[in-house]
């Protein structure tokens, strides 16, 4: 009895120890959650304050170096922002390439990752570098021009042009042989590859990889089913749209690029302290607000913003707002460059400078391949004021060949992921719920999608209202030609026409009121 009696005491004592311990155990482990809990608060209130400094500073600034000049005038450097996937490019060779010439153009402007500024005189700088190139250009000389496009459909393009384009290298037979392909043929390319070009050069080989990865499986699988009719969700060809938006790469490049690339913050900037300012919006995006009111001030400060949905209005807006500024800056450099040019002939020595000729007949040849030919100074002034119906004319002709051509390449390039075929239609087919991720995904580029749409109405009714004003300034310029033609007529003066012509008057309104009494007394 006494044993037992002992040992249930024992026993009970071990139970209370044991309970002790569990609830010591729980007790530490609830102190250390807690001040790890709170550790992490105050860690993240921490970044978060930290990132609002960082953020707020570099909006501050860009506010501060944002200048104040007339923005309608077109300064002597056109630098065209390219946002990826708005038809830039359409642009740059059916409407720049024609207004200005090649030795205009800065080197290597459109097709090079960096700007290269070994030209200073250079007139045009296109390129898909972001606003931060400012800071290499002179900004007091430089007006700014882009196109914005409905965030939505930019997604669809980047993604359906990043597969075009890797599926041109399903040729090879593996993913091996196509990199070696590509790194041999580039050096010996005069031209510069889509590979070398923000942002396909990281999107472009990511696509490439997961085709070849996609078309080994295939093979290995041998037989595979069309599931579906949705051409955006063919895992067994190419990755799933909801796949790619989805991916650290397309938050990093592609969703809000409009913005970033406005504001000066891809991954691509000059700008030192990008990176950070990047990190912090994409890990708070409260503070996002703050980058959209700096992208949304450059966009006002701008020449001219065009939307890629209004394309003809937009071109015959962009002929109007730069083309003809371009034209008439391009006259008036002709006429002062035919002054000078006379002026040298006409103080120079008879006799002919060997060396001289030779450096001229050089010039010449290479601006012949630029233009085709070397006209006289009038005729070539007569071709680059064609007027703005006849260069709208050349730009829809211009365009459909090129939409012609890219229309082909693209047809060529996707039979090898056949039968994935994208187009507007096919569209349709995605699922809301796809495409409503997608504008949560890309909020800051839907706001400055819209302001740019109120700006483009700003920009419109500008023109309207341009052309009322130089409809009442043509009558009274006409009137003062004609004078002028009067006076060259008779030799004299303005105001010796004026004279003369009251005098007549006044004989033919003497002569009429006599004529009228004699009448009057015939018939009494």
């Amino acid at each position: 009895m006494l044993n037992s009696e002992a040992g249930l005491a024992l026993s009970g004592k071990k139970g209370m120890a044991w309970a002790l311990r569990f609830s010591f155990f729980v007790i530490l482990v609830y102190l250390v959650a807690s001040s790890t809990f709170v550790s992490f608060v105050s860690s993240n209130e921490d970044d978060y304050d930290h990132c609002e400094r960082v953020v707020k500073n570099w909006a501050i600034s860009s506010a501060e170096s944002e200048g104040k000049e007339d923005k309608l005038t077109l300064k002597d450097l056109l630098f065209f922002l390219h946002v990826p996937r708005t038809g830039g490019r359409t642009y740059f060779h059916c409407f720049l390439r024609k207004l200005y010439t090649s030795a205009q153009e800065c080197p290597r402007s459109y097709d090079r990752l960096r700007f290269n500024p070994r030209k200073p005189n250079c007139k045009l700088v296109t390129t898909h570098d972001d606003y931060s190139l400012i800071s290499k250009l002179p900004k007091d000389r430089t007006s700014v021009v882009t196109i914005l496009r409905n965030p939505v459909d930019r997604v669809f393009s980047t993604y359906e042009f990043s597969i075009e384009v890797a599926a041109r290298f399903l040729v090879h037979p593996n993913l091996t042989s196509a990199k070696q392909m590509s790194s041999r043929m580039r050096p010996k390319t005069h031209g510069v590859s889509t590979l070398d070009i923000w942002p396909w050069k990281y999107l472009v080989p990511w696509m490439r990889e997961d085709l070849f990865a996609r078309r080994d499986a295939r093979k290995l699988r041998k037989l595979w089913s069309d599931e579906t009719r949705d051409v955006y969700n063919m895992e067994h060809m190419v990755m799933p749209l909801h796949e790619f938006i989805n991916n650290p790469i397309a938050h990093e490049i592609i969703h809000n690029g409009a913005t970033f690339q406005v504001a000066g913050l891809t991954n691509n900037s000059y700008l030192m302290e990008s990176h950070e300012v990047r990190y912090c919006v994409r890990k708070h995006p409260v503070l996002g607000h703050l980058v959209l009111e700096v992208a949304k001030s450059r966009l006002d400060q701008m020449l001219y913003v065009g939307l890629t949905e209004d394309h003809k209005e937009s071109a015959r807006m962009f002929a109007n707002m730069v083309g003809a500024q371009v034209l008439s800056q391009s006259e008036a450099l002709n006429s002062s460059a035919v002054l000078e040019s006379s002026n040298k002939t006409e103080f120079s020595s008879s006799t002919p400078d060997t060396e001289a000729e030779g450096s001229n007949e050089v010039q010449s040849s290479n601006y012949s391949q630029q233009v085709g030919e070397v006209p006289s100074t009038d005729a070539a002034l007569g071709k680059e004021n064609m007027g703005i119906r006849k260069s709208m004319g050349a730009y829809e002709v211009c365009i459909a060949s090129l939409r012609k051509s890219q229309s082909a390449r693209r047809t060529m390039s996707l039979k090898r992921i056949a039968p994935v075929n994208f187009s507007k239609e096919a569209r349709l087919l995605v699922p809301e719920t796809v495409l409503n991720h997608i504008i949560a995904l890309n909020s800051l580029d839907v706001e400055l999608y819209k302001h740019a749409q109120s700006i483009f109405m700003q920009q419109k009714h500008l023109l309207q209202d341009g052309r009322h004003i130089l409809e009442q300034q043509e009558q009274p310029v006409a009137e003062k030609e004609l004078i002028k033609t009067w006076s060259n007529f008779y030799g004299c003066s303005p105001w010796k026409v004026f004279l003369l012509s009251t005098s007549v008057l006044i004989i033919a309104f003497v002569s009429l009121v006599s004529t009228r009494r004699r009448t009057s007394k015939l018939k009494v």
